[in-house]
């Protein structure tokens, strides 16, 4: 994911629109330094950006519960 303001994209734009549909690659503009708005890719089917998430929750025993750092296993 790349970032770039508001006074660089607008020159830029088409090459930056061209660059993302063919890599996929995600844009962030900015705004005096705070990201406004995410440029990427559109796709088709809306379970595609969950795909990534599918069969990653094994169970949950308690969903009203706090998470601590402890309960997740990719950190440890």
């Amino acid at each position: 994911m790349k970032n770039i303001s508001k006074s660089q994209l607008k020159p830029k734009m088409l090459n930056i629109f061209r660059q993302i549909e063919k890599t996929g690659e995600e844009y962030i503009v900015t705004d005096h330094g705070k990201p406004v708005l995410k440029i990427s890719r559109y796709a088709t089917k809306p379970d595609e950006a969950l795909s990534e998430l599918r069969d990653s929750i094994l169970k949950f025993n308690e969903p009203t519960e706090p998470v601590g750092l402890d309960d997740w296993d990719i950190i440890k």
